[in-house]
């Protein structure tokens, strides 16, 4: 009789302690970093920027990452600059 009572008991305690696990609520995600450290921080607030095409390859780009030329045009980078649109 002892013996089926301890089973009773540890199958309760069992049953107790898995449904006290699943109505825990889940632990909260950790918060993520909105930007990398080495992104520049001149961006407008909510990380959004017009984009530009460069002038002689068309690749676009973040409006603060772009090269202009003397007339106002945008490269992506200053070899693309120095060779002018196309």
């Amino acid at each position: 009789m002892l013996k089926l009572l301890l089973l009773v008991l540890v199958i309760v305690a069992a049953a107790w302690w898995m449904l006290s696990r699943r109505a825990a609520p889940p632990p909260a995600p950790k918060p993520r970093a909105d930007r990398p450290a080495d992104m520049p921080t001149d961006k407008p607030a909510g990380g959004s920027q017009p984009m530009l095409a460069c002038a002689h390859c068309g690749v676009h780009l973040p409006q603060a990452e772009v090269m202009h030329d003397a007339a106002g045009r945008p490269f992506c980078t200053e070899a693309h600059r120095l060779a002018g649109p196309r």
